[in-house]
């Protein structure tokens, strides 16, 4: 299981990094829970990140916009990441969602073919008015994604399972393994939470408050400290 630190700026990257995390994945936490960041702050990042660690950037809760989604992931994969993540917030159909998709890999393959699509639903999908999990996963793989992702939209305090059961999610890690997409959890999930999340079979789990001060992925900040120690956990468990 990879750990995914999303730091806001450089410096928490570098303290990421540090840390020991295996993506950095960067986002803006003040324009939502899958806020994009810009691409001046992406640019910086990748000048200084090893090749050891990979390279992730979010798009934002994308609205039902293929047209303005794909030339932002077109954006984003110039940049050089390994990841695209877009979230799913926007659509409340399996075609429509299945069709943004589409225009969002296309428009990423076309600028880099080595870099990934990660197709981001909701663990309280009802709250973000966005389409269930498992039929994320469908969308993902008509579409020809290559990652899928479960977070929560809102972040008041509620994690990933308060709104999904270990079976629930059991199911969406299987359903995207049998359908060859890779499968990431995240969601306001803590280092206690880790042991349970290994558990799942699951390829990535992507945390940023616990990686901060304080737990609080809005006024805290990343530490190499709090990365050092969910480093030590995943491996312990």
């Amino acid at each position: 299981m990879k750990l995914l630190i999303s730091p806001q700026n450089s410096k928490e990257a570098i303290e990421a990094i540090a840390g020991g995390a295996d993506i950095i994945d960067v986002k803006n936490p003040k324009e939502g829970p899958l806020g994009a960041n810009f691409p001046w702050v992406i640019k910086e990042i990748k000048q200084f990140i090893p090749d050891s660690v990979e390279l992730s950037c979010t798009l934002g809760e994308a609205p039902n916009l293929p047209g303005s989604m794909s030339l932002a992931a077109y954006g984003a994969a110039s940049l050089g990441v390994n990841y695209v993540k877009v979230g799913l917030s926007g659509v409340q159909m399996v075609q429509k969602a299945v069709n943004l998709l589409e225009a969002v890999v296309q428009a990423t393959k076309m600028c880099s073919s080595k870099s990934k699509v990660v197709a981001a639903g909701y663990g309280d999908y009802l709250r973000a008015n966005s389409i269930e999990p498992q039929l994320v996963v469908q969308a993902a793989f008509v579409a020809k994604a290559d990652l899928v992702m479960l977070d929560t939209a809102v972040k008041d305090g509620k994690n990933l399972f308060d709104f999904q059961s270990f079976q629930q999610l059991e199911a969406f890690i299987d359903t995207a393994h049998k359908h060859s997409l890779g499968a990431a959890l995240a969601g306001s999930l803590q280092a206690k939470d880790l042991s349970i999340i290994k558990g799942l079979g699951v390829d990535f789990v992507g945390l940023r408050g616990a990686a901060c001060q304080n737990n609080n992925r809005d006024t805290g900040y990343i530490t190499r400290e709090r990365v050092k120690e969910l480093v030590e956990i995943i491996r312990q468990v």
